[in-house]
């Protein structure tokens, strides 16, 4: 069987990740916002895990509803990207202070 130090593990790969992809690539936005999906996925591996050894279903729940917003996010960032290419050509992150109001 597997431990919650392996499940934990693993995360925690995740989430290294999702912040080396973030820190180390600043000119490609669907890199970042594939790199924040990343943690948001580390995170929801913690609460299955941590739920599943404490016998408790909260934690898959909040799970539920934490994928709901982030698909939601990911539909709403690439329709943004989407628009930013087609009016600009370009979706470089340092072409981005356009949107300032």
């Amino acid at each position: 069987m597997i431990s919650l130090t392996e499940y934990l593990i693993v995360a925690s790969l995740l989430f290294g990740l999702g912040v080396a992809g973030i820190i180390l690539n600043r000119k490609n936005i669907i890199v970042i916002l594939m790199s924040l999906e990343l943690i948001l996925l580390a995170v929801n591996t913690n609460f299955v895990a941590f739920s599943y050894f404490l016998h408790n279903i909260t934690g898959q729940i909040f799970v539920f509803f934490l994928l709901t917003v982030a698909a939601s996010e990911a539909a709403i960032g690439l329709a943004i990207l989407v628009v930013m290419y087609r009016r600009d050509g370009s979706i470089e992150v340092e072409k981005l202070d356009t949107l300032k109001g």
